[in-house]
């Protein structure tokens, strides 16, 4: 991967290499987004380039350190590992970069280090990363990946370049499933109308069975949350606990169908909808919820979301939620 085949980020690639051309890089960086925007592609491209033996802007791919970068075993591309899911702890931030800053590059010009998810550094984390930032040696540049950078302390954030990826257009995200997946034209214009300029997320879904049946268990949901049982309703949330994973993406599905709904009370078109083939269920549900019960809905479950990012048990999320949008 290099930064000719990125598709979409045409901004941040020209930024990356105008800073790799006039040889102004700096100590360190934020790249905020979602989850599946392009992130860690565009990270693992700029850190390619600038370990690239020719000097250019653009990686070969063919001398050793290219080599090595694309195989994960560049000695001086370090990506910051985490033992426990939800924290990064000042221990693996101490060891994995402040300590490990201090030894010069084995064979390149400067040591690279990638920190995925860096809003899940804890606070004594981020400030035994601050004096680094503040005081690198002139080799070291750290490249923070976060989902939203205004969890991130504000000594960090007023220490880096921020660079949030946008959404890639339609027609581009087309153009690539189109040429590198065999499916069909249907699925690839769920899948756009779903990642909403996301590729990662579009390529998942067009892709994946497993994204598949969580599509399929959402629409199962919403056609019958209305007339189900307690014991269909507990098996419904059985079925949203299988998809722990995922289970954001779960409610994002969620939610699209409330938008659905809701373009279809304001426009009357079906064409606007994603949900195309349950277009009879959605009208019929469009014509008795009202605009401020569709707005609870999506209330309650970005409430769900937020609990879901305190770790509070899947199970009891689930459960409220699914009773809640029953209710409204």
């Amino acid at each position: 991967m290099d930064f000719n085949k990125v598709v979409g980020h045409e901004d941040i690639i020209s930024h990356f290499r105008s800073s790799i051309e006039m040889e102004r890089i700096s100590h360190a960086y934020i790249l905020g987004g979602d989850t599946g925007s392009g992130r860690s592609t565009l990270a693992f491209c700029f850190a390619k380039a600038l370990q690239c033996e020719t000097g250019d802007s653009e990686s070969c791919g063919g001398c050793k350190s290219c080599k090595q970068a694309e195989s994960g075993n560049h000695p001086d591309i370090i990506y910051v590992t985490h033992e426990k899911p939800n924290t990064i702890s000042v221990d693996e931030i101490r060891e994995q970069v402040v300590d490990s800053m201090q030894v010069k590059p084995y064979s390149s010009k400067y040591k690279v280090y990638i920190i995925k998810d860096a809003e899940k550094m804890t606070e004594e984390a981020e400030n035994a990363l601050l004096k680094t930032i503040e005081e690198p040696p002139e080799y070291g540049v750290l490249i923070l990946i976060t989902n939203d950078p205004e969890k991130l302390l504000p000594t960090i954030r007023s220490r880096c370049i921020t660079i949030m990826t946008k959404p890639v257009k339609e027609k581009d995200i087309r153009r690539y499933l189109e040429e590198n997946y065999d499916i069909d034209e249907k699925k690839i214009t769920f899948a756009i109308e779903y990642a909403q300029g996301n590729l990662g997320k579009a390529v998942m879904l067009a892709t994946n069975s497993e994204y598949e049946e969580l599509v399929n268990s959402v629409i199962q949901l919403e056609t019958n949350i209305y007339d189900m049982s307690m014991e269909e309703i507990s098996e419904a949330i059985q079925r949203a606990s299988n998809y722990k994973m995922n289970i954001n993406d779960y409610l994002d599905l969620m939610m699209m169908w409330y938008r659905d709904i809701l373009v279809l009370k304001v426009t009357a078109s079906p064409d606007k909808i994603m949900f195309k083939e349950q277009y009879s269920i959605i009208n019929g549900q469009a014509k008795y919820l009202s605009f401020n019960e569709l707005e609870a809905k999506s209330k309650a479950i970005e409430s769900a979301k937020r609990r879901i990012e305190a770790n509070a048990k899947m199970e009891d999320i689930m459960r409220l939620l699914i009773m809640s949008l029953k209710e409204i």
